[in-house]
This record gives C-alpha cells, structure tokens and sequence, in this order.
C-alpha cells in the first residue's frame, strides 16, 4: 500500500477482508470496530504501566496480538478466508484463565465492589474492560444473524474479566490501594482494598 488513504469509503461503505462491500455502520464493522479500539486501550494500559508494574508488560503485548486476530476473524463472515488467517486458540483463553489465577493469589478477597481508579494503568485497564464487555455484546448480537467465532467470543469474555484482575493486580503491584465503593452514594466515599 503505498498511500494510506484510498477515497474507497467517501460514500459510506467499506471492504470486508473477503472484499465484501458493506455499510460503514454494519454490524460486524461495529464489532472489529470494538475490537480495535479495545486493541488501542491495551497498548495505552501498557504504555502507561510504571517500572513496579513492568511484570504486565509481556501479557499485555500478548493479548494485543491475539486482539489483532481476533479483529481479523471477524472482519470477514467468509468461512474460507477466516481458515486462512492466525486463528485465536482456546489455549489463549486458557492462558488468560492461568494469568487471573497467578494474580489473584496475591490479591485481597473482595468485600465490595471496585472503583476503577488507583494508578494511571489500573484505570486505564478499567477503560479496557468496559470497551471489552461493549465488544462482547455486539459479537453476541451479530451471531444471532451471521457466524462468528465462538472462540473469539468465549475468548472476548474471559478478557474483560482479565482487565478487571489486572486493573487490581497493576494497582498492588504500585503498592496502591485501589477504591472500593462503599455503597453509600456521594454523602459516604470510598474505602480502599488493602
């Protein structure tokens, strides 16, 4: 490609990976749309992780990847063409399952509900769950009319619950408390995980 721009959208439509022509609001351009902007927070959570939280670095950089070829996957309803690409495993899942698991052992059990706050990273992972538990949900409402990746999907939901463990994770490893809601509105503030 030697320019980055192609004037092919100027009317409002765009290419599927298949060449398929579609609206630039269709659904599934809405679902890699997701995706990608998900890709963006990680790399942001990641960049702004500080040197106590390094350790993140590499998981990170990871599900970055596999968020790439996740986007692939879904930019195309074209079952041929979806064989040809890097596919998502289940061991990626797996994975992610295992990374949880790692941190939660050196986590405080909760007692309440958490605050997205804490370091810069730890927020910004916060940013990150939220976008992913979006581009779930439209994964799940395109998969009612066109097929999509069950693994990608399966693999989508485990990493909202990832970012959340990480967000508290990020934040311990700063020695940061991170906020928990007290459930007292405005009047009654916040305490903090230990």
């Amino acid at each position: 490609m030697s320019k980055i721009y192609t004037k092919t959208g100027d009317r409002g439509t765009t290419s599927l990976l298949d060449g398929t022509r579609v609206s630039k609001d269709h659904l599934r351009v809405e679902c890699y749309g997701d995706l990608d902007e998900l890709l963006s927070a990680m790399g942001l959570a990641e960049a702004l992780l500080d040197e106590r939280q390094a350790s993140l670095a590499p998981a990170l950089r990871r599900i970055e990847e596999e968020l790439m070829a996740a986007s692939a996957l879904v930019a195309t309803a074209d079952e041929t063409v979806q064989a040809r690409l890097p596919q998502v495993p289940e061991e990626a899942t797996i994975r992610l399952e295992r990374d949880m698991d790692r941190m939660d052992e050196t986590l405080p059990p909760l007692s309440s509900f958490v605050l997205p706050g804490g370091t810069m990273a730890a927020a910004q992972l916060h940013v990150a769950r939220t976008i992913c538990r979006r581009a779930e949900r439209r994964l799940v409402q395109l998969a009612q009319s066109e097929p999509v990746s069950q693994q990608v999907r399966v693999y989508v939901n485990r990493l909202s619950d990832w970012c959340f463990t990480a967000a508290r994770y990020a934040n311990h490893l700063a020695g940061v408390p991170t906020p928990l809601w007290d459930g007292k509105g405005s009047t009654g503030g916040t305490k903090k995980e230990d």
